[in-house]
């Protein structure tokens, strides 16, 4: 009996729209190669500083992306990144998002407390992501970029390294959820031997 893969992504949802994305990269394993927390101190290795460094250029690859907080943790990154409708617009915290029918089967990474209603009548072209595809500009094409720039930067460098092979996502919707989301990353720290990928 072949089981139904759970989406990761949400199904039907242009994932090139303007908007806020909550997302979470994780290494493969769950092995800490990024750093270490000691005593509520975040101390970054090598590859979790160029992972940083390679975060922050994002912006430069991507004319329509606009990057919010985000934090390197020892096995997995948490950053907010808004995807802009034209390049060089920047909209702050406007969460003004297409609105579309959309699967809620992408679960929250963390079990972080997630509220409020959904967008409704999202208009989702016929040929969006054909073949299973990566669409330009989409959240898809930003995260593998990324992912695959320090992959090379750590073959090059002989760092051992790598990614698990997905990520996990959450379309922001409202500004109160901007500011939960926001506060999770910055006290991820704090309680990281309560979080979730916390190796124990």
């Amino acid at each position: 009996m072949i089981s139904e893969r759970k989406h990761i992504r949400l199904r039907h949802y242009d994932y090139s729209s303007q908007g806020w994305y909550f997302v979470t990269i994780c290494t493969s394993d769950r092995v800490c190669y990024l750093g270490k927390i000691e005593n509520k101190t975040l101390f970054p290795s090598v590859v979790g500083k160029q992972a940083e460094m390679f975060w922050n250029e994002i912006p430069e690859h991507f004319a329509n992306v606009e990057l919010d907080i985000y934090i390197v943790m020892p096995n997995h990154i948490h950053g907010i990144i808004g995807i802009n409708a034209k390049p060089h617009v920047r909209t702050g915290h406007g969460l003004s998002l297409p609105n579309t029918p959309i699967d809620e089967n992408v679960g929250t990474p963390h079990g972080v407390s997630l509220h409020g209603s959904l967008p409704h009548d999202i208009h989702v072209p016929p040929e969006y992501n054909k073949f299973g595809k990566t669409i330009p500009g989409s959240l898809s094409a930003i995260i593998g970029q990324f992912k695959s720039a320090l992959t090379r930067w750590c073959n090059t460098n002989k760092h051992t390294f790598g990614w698990h092979g997905r990520f996990y996502d959450h379309v922001i919707r409202n500004e109160e959820e901007f500011e939960r989301i926001k506060n999770y990353i910055i006290n991820n720290v704090n309680n990281w031997e309560n979080d979730k990928f916390y190796p124990g």
